[in-house]
């Protein structure tokens, strides 16, 4: 995911190419002659294909795992951890104000970049010195620390049909909705849900 280096290049935060995930094949049945040897790899082949291929299945229908490149998104999302991110989210289910999306750059669909959603279709926002408006109301923003803020300044405007307003949590140096403007519903691709490495970072995204 771009975070900012090949995909969003330098403030950005961008989403690296999917990444395959390898299954490992069990252990193999104990010793003996050859019949039983060349059972024992027969099974060994099956259990592999069969891994392979629910692995294959969750890739390509429910999970992707990626690579996060870039800081636009710290403190939550750090340079080169690895998460999974949800692929049928929001076939199911509706985008909310807050959750972490990944999308395809409104200006190069080859890059991918993660966000959070600020605003929704038909939202009015409006941002005054780095505080957020939604709606006439300051939206709280516990995942931006102090250290990470900004005082840039946007008119007020109103979210069009089918249009979502990004923003990186770490707002200093993040190229996000302020910069290349709402991002369209059809290229919402996935929501980021959890971090499997580094060890130190696993957990789910918020």
């Amino acid at each position: 995911m771009d975070e900012g280096k090949e995909t969003e290049q330098a403030p950005g935060v961008g989403v690296a190419a999917p990444e395959m995930i390898a299954a490992e094949a069990g252990s193999t049945v104990g010793s003996g002659g050859d019949s039983r040897s060349g059972g024992g790899m027969h099974s060994w082949l099956r259990d592999l294909v069969a891994a392979v291929a629910i692995s294959a299945f969750i890739i390509i229908f429910l999970y992707q795992p990626v690579r996060v490149e870039g800081t636009s998104m710290l403190p939550m999302l750090e340079d080169q951890d690895r998460l999974f991110i949800n692929k049928i989210a929001y076939r199911v289910g509706e985008i909310q104000q807050g959750d972490v999306v990944v999308f395809q750059y409104p200006h190069d669909h080859t890059k991918s970049y993660i966000k959070r959603v600020i605003a929704l279709p038909g939202d009015s926002l409006r941002i005054d010195h780095g505080r957020v408006y939604v709606n006439g109301k300051r939206l709280p923003e516990p995942y931006v620390p102090n250290r990470f803020s900004d005082d840039r300044s946007q008119p007020e405007m109103v979210l069009p049909p089918h249009e979502y307003f990004m923003m990186g949590d770490h707002r200093s140096i993040s190229s996000d909705s302020r910069d290349f403007g709402p991002v369209e519903r059809n290229l919402i691709y996935g929501k980021a849900v959890f971090v499997y490495w580094p060890m130190e970072q696993v957990g789910v995204v918020r």
